[in-house]
């Protein structure tokens, strides 16, 4: 494997020291390490390790009609993510796999480098953390983690949690979008006659056709309505969560942050008024990593160009800061103060 339009995002991990020797007082920055994705490593060792790798591109949004300036959210997410704290075992180790750079090639290509980066991640034993881009990233993502469980030998049955304020199941007849991703899934499933699992949770009835709707009806899809999440059906959303992932033997979570009220997260393409609040968010994702299933994860959408005081890059940091620590306390390494 070889991924050429590749480079280290290293420079953005910097901040406070406040101990350059007592762990309990170290940031992220000074506990990520560079992976080079194409210098042939052996697969990692470790107890647990997490590899984040940026895709660097707002081409899809761009063709969806949105706001562009996604492309630069994943150095802003690091910049956010150097100062949070090490509350983990030093067991867990953080390694930054550099960022898939689209500026010279087409979307498409991106999206086949960005495959092939998650799947010599996940080759590595290593969980990926996808810093997006526009949530074009995602269908990226999905091929790297399709084609591993196919290398493996195994009939990919991925379970895809989208939290997200729309279905994403356009047409592309015109290219691929941010816009169509979920469905070119359905249809490579549907080519290779593996099951298609997709669960959308906080669709907005105004940011949807009728059309997209009955799309998701005619693939089977169930999904979750923003106003059932803030009615606080949680019982009935769970157990909806429960017997979608039951089917499924591997999952992966992807975040598109225009899912949240624009209170949390003014910074993205398509900003969400009546959105939904993290704090309620949260425990979902929760609950789908602790069926440990989920075989990595992404967040799509952060805009900075129309961010205000980082808040969004903070919310993305902030997120990745959960899913992490809540796999670490999973596997009994958290650390725990005395």
């Amino acid at each position: 494997m070889l991924l050429d339009h590749y480079v280290s995002a290293m420079p953005c991990w910097k901040g406070r020291v406040d101990s350059d020797s007592d762990y309990d007082a170290f940031r992220w920055h000074q506990w990520v390490q560079p992976l080079d994705l194409n210098d042939g490593g052996a697969p990692f060792d470790g107890a647990l390790g997490f590899a984040f790798v940026g895709f660097c591109s707002d081409k899809g949004v761009a063709r969806n009609k949105g706001r562009t300036g996604t492309a630069l959210a994943p150095d802003f997410v690091r910049g956010q993510m150097s100062n949070l704290p090490c509350t983990f075992s030093q067991e867990v180790k953080l390694f930054d796999a550099g960022d898939i750079v689209c500026d010279e090639i087409s979307l498409e290509e991106g999206q086949r480098e960005l495959g092939l980066a998650v799947e010599e991640i996940l080759r590595r034993k290593l969980f990926p953390i996808v810093l997006g881009g526009g949530h074009e990233t995602t269908f990226g993502h999905f091929q790297g983690q399709h084609n591993y469980l196919k290398d493996k030998g195994r009939t990919p049955e991925l379970g895809i949690v989208n939290f997200d304020a729309h279905f994403d199941l356009r047409p592309y007849d015109m290219g691929n979008s941010s816009g169509t991703m979920f469905r070119q899934m359905a249809d490579v499933c549907r080519a290779e006659g593996t099951p298609y699992h997709y669960f959308p949770i906080g669709i907005q009835q105004h940011s949807n056709t009728v059309s997209l709707f009955k799309k998701a009806r005619e693939l089977g899809v169930d999904y979750v309505l923003a106003k059932e999440i803030q009615g606080s059906n949680m019982e009935s959303i769970l157990e909806r969560m429960d017997t979608f992932l039951y089917r499924c033997r591997d999952a992966y979570i992807t975040v598109c942050t225009d899912v949240f009220s624009s209170a949390f997260a003014p910074g993205v393409s398509a900003p969400q008024s009546l959105g939904l609040d993290p704090e309620v968010v949260l425990p979902l994702l929760k609950h789908v990593l602790r069926t440990r299933k989920v075989r990595g994860f992404d967040i799509c959408e952060i805009s900075p160009r129309f961010d205000q005081d980082n808040t969004t890059a903070n919310l993305g940091a902030v997120i990745i800061f959960a899913v992490i620590n809540t796999l670490c306390r999973m596997n009994g390494l958290e650390y725990a103060a005395e």
